[in-house]
């Protein structure tokens, strides 16, 4: 049996038709997370939410969720920066089905 390419192999695992299209998932992908990070500092200080004020067991968490909720817009809209905002908008739908929310 012949192996995979592992290019082949990771276009089947993201479900892309070409390698150009693999490579805006890659880029789509580093900036979103690069970027929630930093918008959610801003986020935290706007909410009014310090590690000074609340301590570090409730700041955290508190932090990730901000941070996740970010990732899931910023996705969005660095994707459509890309032309991927059809590929990205079929991944989020399947994510959201998980947590039980439905958007067909």
């Amino acid at each position: 049996m012949v192996s995979e390419i592992p290019v082949d192999r990771l276009r089947r695992i993201f479900k892309v038709d070409s390698n150009l299209q693999l490579t805006l998932v890659f880029i789509v992908f580093s900036i979103t997370g690069s970027l929630s990070i930093v918008v959610s500092r801003p986020l935290m200080d706007l909410l009014g939410i310090s590690n000074e004020v609340l301590g570090p067991w409730l700041f955290w968490p508190l932090r990730i969720v901000v941070v996740m909720l970010a990732y899931q817009v910023l996705l969005m809209a660095v994707a459509v920066c890309f032309g991927q905002g059809p590929y990205f908008w079929r991944m989020e739908k399947k994510m959201l089905r998980r947590f039980g929310i439905k958007l067909d």
